[in-house]
């Protein structure tokens, strides 16, 4: 039995970001983390991904994006790079290799114990911090599909060069699926995407990158109070990218270059896909998300007076003019690929306490449960929308070692 103070489970941004601020507390701490190295998540993109928000927004506790471009979009490796680099200025003590296989409750006031496959922690305080993207999402019916046909999740995808001769079939038009399919169609490949719910956002408007404005008018800073529903909190994130400087990335557009848009996948049976008749409900729902997006700009700026140009964004309805497809043939289209990009799937089972709700997602207030020393981090919407984006963590963090600290001092 390895006793501690407090342990942290994931050695992320957020468990980091926590570590830091627990350093500053003089709080005797030790962050465990799974994989061999620092940066796990983001070893796990493609070799071409760049940050999606400014080098500047890039706020992990005591240590600022300092560089000579703030406004460009650091690259996958440079992000590694940072969190290597931050573990060792910030003298972060993380235990790599070592997963935490459950969190027991030792006794009311008695603490944590903690199962890792290198041993056991008995822990006063342990802070969650393994976030939502930790097992890659395939739908049941993958396995439906034919052998022939090489199915990848989107963390597993590098470039389009590992990838068989033939088309490829994207499913999920969020963040991943949306950059991928970009990637795959201007790397000559035909590609087909099954077009989902998520919004798009310019990456630019009225001289500003849209992040700057967002930040500003309080987008990030929302509530799940705010949502139309609690599982809102489960949206996919809106499309656009960081590579080749960051630019908008506009499904309409990808109709007049050639990509066959397609609707909701709903099943699969060896070489058939079944597709739902949703594709212009799709689109438009992307359409209205960027309107509204650039209205809300729009009175923000006028409500504070703001000089910012004028801009009228364009207006492309290519992807209308396309027809739905209810069954696609994969053999009769070339299709060799389908890159899975529709997220992934978390579980918090290995806290053995009813701390989750009915989907799953921690009940908690600020990161802190009602249970005493027990902790989540890391997660979008735990106070806020920020909650689990790296400009945002820090102040869950800050809070949450804060509360340990009330405890300790």
């Amino acid at each position: 039995m390895n006793p501690i103070h407090t342990l942290v489970i994931g050695g992320g941004q957020a468990g980091l970001a926590i570590s830091y601020h627990l350093t500053n507390h003089k709080i005797e701490h030790l962050v465990l983390e799974k994989a061999a190295q620092a940066g796990r998540a983001w070893r796990g993109l493609w070799d071409s991904f760049a940050l999606l928000t400014p080098n500047w927004s890039f706020q992990l506790p005591g240590a600022k994006y300092k560089g000579n471009d703030p406004d460009g979009f650091l690259s996958r490796e440079e992000v590694i790079s940072y969190f290597e680099k931050y573990i060792d200025d910030m003298d972060i003590p993380v235990m790599f290799k070592t997963q935490a296989n459950s969190v027991e409750r030792l006794g009311k006031d008695e603490g944590y114990l903690v199962r890792t496959g290198g041993g056991e922690f008995e822990a006063e305080n342990v802070v969650v911090a393994t976030g939502m993207f930790q097992d890659s999402k395939f739908p049941s019916y993958a396995s439906a599909i034919s052998s022939k046909v090489t199915q990848l999740h989107s963390s597993q995808y590098r470039n389009p060069g590992m990838l068989p001769l033939g088309a490829v079939l994207v499913v999920g038009s969020a963040q991943s699926g949306c950059q991928i399919a970009e990637e795959l169609y201007q790397s000559g490949r035909k590609v087909y995407l099954c077009v989902g719910s998520a919004g798009r956002a310019p990456r630019r408007y009225r001289g500003r990158d849209v992040f700057s404005w967002l930040l500003q008018l309080g987008f990030f800073d929302r509530t799940v109070e705010k949502l139309p529903s609690p599982r809102a909190k489960f949206a996919g994130n809106p499309h656009l990218s960081g590579r080749d400087g960051g630019h908008t990335i506009n499904l309409h557009q990808f109709a007049r270059d050639g990509v066959q848009l397609l609707g909701r996948i709903t099943g699969a049976n060896k070489n058939t896909i079944y597709l739902a008749n949703d594709l212009k409900e799709s689109l438009s729902k992307a359409d209205k998300f960027e309107a509204d997006l650039v209205k809300m700009i729009d009175e923000f700026i006028v409500k504070n007076g703001i000089d910012a140009p004028r801009e009228t964004l364009p207006d492309l309805k290519d992807g209308y003019a396309m027809g739905e497809v209810l069954e696609l043939d994969l053999i009769s289209k070339g299709i060799n690929t389908i890159i899975w990009a529709q997220g992934f799937a978390f579980d918090f089972s290995m806290v053995k306490l009813p701390v989750t709700d009915a989907d799953g997602y921690p009940i908690q207030k600020r990161g802190v449960t009602k249970y005493p020393g027990l902790y989540f981090a890391g997660m979008p919407w735990l106070s806020k929308y920020k909650s689990g984006l790296i400009v945002g963590v820090d102040e869950d963090a800050e809070y949450v070692a804060s509360h340990i600290a009330s405890g300790y001092l």
